[in-house]
C-alpha cells in the first residue's frame, strides 16, 4: 500500500481575492441626474456654512444660529448620503436598511 493512495490532498488551492475598487467607490446606485444633484446639494450646503461663519456681528442672532444648525446638518447629511450610495457600504447595509435610513 502506497502512501499516495491513502493520503489524498484535502485542501483546495487558494482562490484569488476579487479585485476591489479603490476605497470601494462605485457610481451604480446614483445614476443619471441623482449624482450631480447630490453633489450640488453638498456644495451649496457647504457654501451656506462658510457664509454663516463669515458673519462677525449680528443684532438678533437666534435666526443665524438656526441657519447655522440647518446648513451644517444639511452638509453632513448630504455627505453621508454620498458616502453610502457611492461606496460598498450600500451593499453591506442592504437596500432595505438604506431606504429606511
Amino acid at each position: 500500500m502506497e502512501n499516495g493512495a491513502v493520503y489524498n490532498e484535502t485542501t483546495e488551492p487558494e482562490a484569488k481575492a476579487p479585485r476591489r475598487r479603490p476605497f470601494g467607490c462605485t457610481l451604480q446606485h446614483l445614476r443619471g441626474w441623482r449624482l450631480p444633484a447630490k453633489v450640488v446639494q453638498a456644495i451649496f450646503s457647504f457654501v451656506a456654512v462658510v457664509c454663516e461663519e463669515i458673519v462677525d456681528d449680528c443684532s438678533y442672532c437666534s435666526g443665524l444660529y438656526f441657519f447655522e444648525f440647518i446648513s451644517c446638518s444639511a452638509f453632513l447629511l448630504s455627505l453621508l448620503i454620498l458616502c453610502v450610495y457611492c461606496t460598498d457600504m450600500y451593499e453591506s447595509l442592504g437596500k432595505e436598511k438604506v431606504q429606511k435610513l
